[in-house]
């Protein structure tokens, strides 16, 4: 029988060598039902340990503060085409099945874990046990298994440490397997190419190979608290969360790139989180104990708590450029991927709210990063316009990011996270709307994209600025100003803000060209309303009329 080395609660004594270390581990079983066939499995190192091994098998190197700069290979973003949910009787009538969820057979899971079992028998394994949701009552226990050390610390990081007693007898709910050195069989397998994310719903299973990068761990985690939370009455959210000195908490809605991370890092106040959490009766918690932030051009002046994130012992670096001498870090450099990430726990950030716990809220902010240059930097929602906007979910990616791309180009992720939603987007927007409902909560569409023109002609939104307009909206100075509708997307747009122009604020007065504002906002808008038109049937009439006005 393969064992589990290593286990959390032992640890060696300061003054042991490294071969007694080892040596004085205690060796114990792991249930049988969650034992994997590998040849050793080094449970619950610490993150020292974890460098030691990542260092001696060549995964990364270490930068000039201390940080574990890795690589992962040709996957350096998430591959949502090779994701696969299994089709099977206890969860088949609640999965939103399409392209965001696609099926696969239990004979093909069952074929591609058999062989990926015949192949791990013989590889040293790490595995870390962690807990996914702050909130004791909705809580899940997590083994992550890993063949790297580096994507240990990752998962260590990224979840929820549970206290060395808790790790004594601790028996997971759910399993991850990571393993991105095997490769799928389309052919025999039922996968589209060698990489695939498999999640078992009854099993409650996740099986990742093909692939190094680490944000799937993530993600496919989070898929799977989006499809628990529901039937506990938790609103599962692709947002980050912070909290004011009076105990007031905000919800920060937004795909990647919108500001989530950013605005919710905010020194005045404490942050539950930055990316993923619960809103049910007792309010809101963090379902993760660490972030996963975009690194690319972090500016210490900017971003001053992320930035320091960067500079530490512990943060793992994914693609992340640097000096080969000096080990300096270049974080504006693009030379391996636009999507440079860092992993770090949540207590590397200074002001960061250790429970991961906060009441209800009392604002929700929908974030978009708008390249087209035509929504106000911010607006006052109606409930039924931001049941439009969540289900929506727009930002816009930048000409340039891909081949062929010489434009802004619209993006629509309902829910602003459709790829990890399993349900239908319809049922997590019923859950926002009563919760706005049940508690009034104020709801404020915030654009960090462009202003005076759409990218490449206008500039990026000046953080300060939005910075402004956000503490504004969240301390009721904006309650005092007057608000005009917005003539094409019919959202409440304040006159005058603390410490923005008031030019700022109104989006058609910062273009030169104000007729071609016109067509550019005429064209935004009509994107809106087809990609509305997929969930037209399943929404209140209110909801359905509060988009913008298109001209026919």
């Amino acid at each position: 029988m393969a064992h589990e080395t290593g286990a959390g609660p032992t640890r060696p004594a300061a003054d042991q060598g490294a071969n007694e270390v080892t040596a004085t581990r205690i060796t114990r079983p792991t249930s049988a039902t969650r034992l994997l066939p590998a040849r050793q499995v080094r449970a619950n190192l610490s993150t020292a340990e974890l460098y030691e091994d990542a260092i001696r098998a060549g995964e990364g190197i270490v930068a000039a503060d201390g940080p574990l700069v890795v690589r992962t290979g040709k996957h350096t973003g998430r591959s949502p085409e090779d994701k696969f949910v299994v089709d099977e009787p206890t969860s088949r009538d609640k999965i939103w099945w399409g392209p965001v969820n696609r099926p696969i057979s239990e004979a093909h899971y069952d074929r591609l874990r058999a062989r990926l079992m015949d192949d791990i028998a013989d590889k040293v394994l790490y595995a870390q046990d962690c807990f996914i949701g702050a909130a004791p009552a909705h809580r899940r226990s997590l083994r992550v298994y890993t063949e790297t050390a580096w994507a240990s610390i990752f998962a260590e990081n990224l979840f929820r440490r549970p206290s060395a007693g808790q790790l004594e007898g601790f028996q997971p709910n759910f399993t991850i397997i990571n393993v991105p050195s095997f490769k799928a069989d389309p052919a025999t397998e039922g996968t589209r190419t060698e990489t695939a994310i498999l999640l078992h719903l009854q099993r409650m299973e996740v099986i990742i190979v093909g692939t190094e990068y680490a944000g799937e761990i993530k993600k496919s985690a989070f898929t799977v608290m989006n499809y628990l939370m529901p039937d506990e009455g938790v609103l599962p959210m692709h947002s980050a969360v912070n909290v004011g000195p009076d105990g007031d908490s905000v919800i920060f809605f937004g795909l990647s790139g919108t500001g989530k991370t950013t605005l919710s890092a905010d020194p005045l106040r404490s942050l539950i989180g930055d990316d993923e959490h619960g809103w049910g009766d007792a309010g809101v918690f963090n379902f993760e104990g660490g972030c996963y932030a975009k690194t690319i051009r972090l500016s210490p002046m900017y971003e001053p708590d992320i930035f320091q994130t960067t500079r530490r012992f512990g943060t793992i670096l994914e693609n992340v450029d640097l000096d080969p001498l000096t080990r300096e870090l270049d974080l504006d450099s693009e030379r391996f991927t636009e999507n440079t990430r860092g992993a770090y726990p949540l207590h590397f950030i200074g002001n960061a709210d250790p429970t991961g716990i906060a009441g209800q809220p009392e604002h929700v902010v929908l974030l978009t990063a708008d390249a087209f240059g035509v929504l106000p930097p911010i607006a006052r929602l109606t409930h039924d316009q931001a049941a439009y906007h969540f289900i929506s979910g727009y930002t816009a990616k930048l000409a340039g990011t891909e081949i062929g791309v010489k434009e802004p180009k619209a993006t629509f992720s309902a829910c602003f996270g459709a790829p990890f939603m399993p349900r239908h987007p319809g049922e997590y927007a019923d859950m926002l709307v009563e919760r706005l409902a049940k508690w009034d909560v104020p709801v404020w569409l915030v654009n960090t994209g462009w202003t005076g023109g759409p990218y490449g002609t206008g500039e990026r939104m000046n953080i300060n600025h939005t910075r402004a307009m956000v503490r504004a909206a969240l301390d009721g100075r904006l309650d005092e100003v007057e608000f005009v509708e917005d003539p094409i997307f019919r959202v409440a747009v304040p006159t005058t803000c603390p410490d923005v122009p008031a030019s700022f604020l109104q989006p058609r007065s910062t273009w030169q060209d104000q007729d071609a504002y016109d067509r550019s906002a005429r064209r935004l808008a009509a994107m809106f309303a087809e990609n509305f038109a997929n969930y037209h049937d399943g929404v209140a009439e209110g909801v359905r009329t509060a988009g913008p006005r298109v001209q026919g």
